[in-house]
């Protein structure tokens, strides 16, 4: 099954990664040009096999809707040019990336996954929602702020797949474990660059208070120093979590590590994560600074008390949605 791979963000690539490795020597990559993406295409090897790559633009800032027909014009005419020299492709798959499943559709490819599961990307949802033939949300998806979106995609006629687990559960594996924590606390702080298409409704500082008296590593947006592959490996190491990304956030919180999210933002694994015991702590506007911050610090020493739920088989769900193997 030839297929199309949209790489948009770091944490997509760790999501799509073992399909990738399944799939065929035909297939091909559009990587969008943020430098976490391309650090992980380039130290690649072992991880990814070599396929064919597009380097893409991301649609942002005051010229986004100028980049965006760009980035359609140049991925039409790269994909006409693999479909000329290697065949047809079978179907494309994109995480939250919408403008390749409209060249997708104008080129007849029959199968154009849309996966998401961010309900406020509501303008990437109505860019996908002509264009997309099947749409990948999980079951937690809060249908009360994605702005009918979903509902939309169910009338054009999209097949919806309902996948059982967060996204970090297809490609991490659970590491809790009970540890000692250092006399002066290890904590990655993880900051953004702003630059999202919501990060201005969402995005809070981070105190210096919260980072008083703690030896934290730097992990911000682009600018972390180490091996992008190992960076949630880095995560679980810590002692806890400060970060400005929900994503990062689910992430950590998944592999057993204390969390605090500085953000406005609103998602439905948010909610999934704390209804399932997860140690996620949250610092939105008008919260109590010191509160929160007490109240991290002490979950910092109980992560040997955690009950954490099994996970469910995300991981074989999603394959069996997109109909793919598996391989580790």
């Amino acid at each position: 099954m030839r297929t199309c791979w949209v790489l948009d963000h770091p944490a997509h690539v760790r999501l799509l990664a073992p399909f990738i490795r399944s799939g065929t020597t035909s297939d091909v990559l559009i990587v969008t040009n943020r430098v976490e993406v391309r650090q992980m295409l380039d130290s690649s090897e072992g991880v990814l096999p070599k396929r064919q790559q597009l380097s893409v633009e991301r649609p942002i800032g005051p010229k986004r809707a100028r980049v965006a027909w760009k980035r359609m014009r140049i991925a039409r005419r790269f994909l006409k040019e693999a479909q000329r020299s290697g065949g047809r492709f079978d179907r494309i798959i994109a995480v939250g990336a919408p403008l390749e499943l409209r060249v997708a559709k104008r080129l007849k490819i029959p199968k154009r996954w849309y996966i998401s599961d961010t309900e406020v990307n509501h303008l990437a949802h109505r860019l996908a929602v002509n264009a997309a033939t099947d749409v990948m949300v999980p079951t937690h998806w809060n249908a009360s702020i994605d702005g009918g979106w979903l509902e939309r995609f169910q009338k054009k006629g999209a097949r919806i797949h309902r996948l059982d687990g967060l996204h970090g559960m297809v490609h991490l594996r659970p590491q809790l474990r009970p540890k000692q924590v250092a006399t002066i606390p290890k904590i990655a702080v993880r900051r953004l660059l702003g630059d999202g298409v919501h990060d201005a409704g969402e995005l809070l500082s981070i105190p210096d208070l919260l980072l008083d008296g703690i030896d934290s590593t730097q992990a911000y947006e682009s600018l972390y120093a180490g091996d992008a592959w190992e960076f949630t490996s880095m995560l679980s190491m810590q002692d806890g979590v400060i970060s400005q990304s929900v994503t990062v956030a689910s992430e950590a919180v998944l592999m057993g590590v204390p969390t605090l999210l500085v953000s406005d933002a609103e998602r439905g694994f948010l909610k999934r994560l704390e209804a399932d015991g997860y140690p996620l702590f949250r610092l939105r506007t008008g919260d109590n600074v010191e509160e929160i911050h007490a109240q991290f610090l002490a979950g910092l020493h109980l992560t040997d008390a955690l009950e954490l739920p099994e996970w469910p088989n995300t991981r074989q769900q999603f394959a069996e949605f997109i109909g793919s193997e598996l391989i580790d």
